[in-house]
């Protein structure tokens, strides 16, 4: 079997997703080895080394990406390349905010265009770098995706936070879909 590029790669995702998302959740074809494609910190992806600039073509691409344990693959119904991810394979790049307070709802864009309402299905999660103590925020965007909320983006939904009693603690979050999710402990805020 030949190993597929990104253009075939693109054609099959093109004629499949012409309908909708792919159903890449059902799609389990055998494993055709990695490609040299990457998806760094910031939401650029590389192919061959050089950064992939044509947003339709990359939002194509995050159309059939799908992740298996830790590891991630572009499938298609007959096609599953294993590609590198840096940090997290998406990138929320905007939030628009409906409602105020405990009633409000926080929709995030992402740099491929998924929407995703922040919510039961859809959690935020903060991680911290063990050195510095800098956050990272995520949204799971679908089937395991997780997008990394950028810097101006984080600095917006701050604004918004609250301080609000979680597991007995005393925490600094956000609400969005009637769910308080936390985002720090508010003993540890300056």
């Amino acid at each position: 079997m030949t190993k597929p590029n990104a253009d075939t790669l693109a054609a099959a995702a093109k004629a499949a997703g012409k309908k909708g998302p792919p159903p890449v959740h059902l799609w389990n074809p055998d494993f055709c080895g990695d490609i040299d494609m990457r998806i760094a910190r910031d939401g650029t992806w590389f192919y061959l080394g050089t950064p992939i600039g044509r947003a339709p073509l990359v939002k194509l691409f995050s159309s059939i990406l799908k992740r298996e344990g830790d590891d991630y693959f572009l499938v298609t119904p007959v096609e599953k390349v294993g590609i590198k991810v840096d940090d997290a394979p998406l990138l929320a790049i905007d939030f628009e905010v409906a409602g105020e307070g405990q009633g409000q709802t926080l929709t995030f864009t992402t740099k491929t265009e998924d929407e995703t309402v922040l919510g039961p299905g859809h959690p935020l999660r903060v991680t911290r770098d063990e050195a510095t103590g800098e956050p990272s925020p995520y949204i799971l965007i679908r089937a395991n995706l997780w997008a990394l909320i950028d810097r101006k983006t984080f600095f917006r939904l701050v604004d918004l936070g609250c301080h609000h009693l979680h597991d007995g603690q005393r925490w600094f979050g956000l609400w969005s879909s009637g769910q308080f999710f936390p985002v720090i402990l508010s003993s540890e805020l300056p």
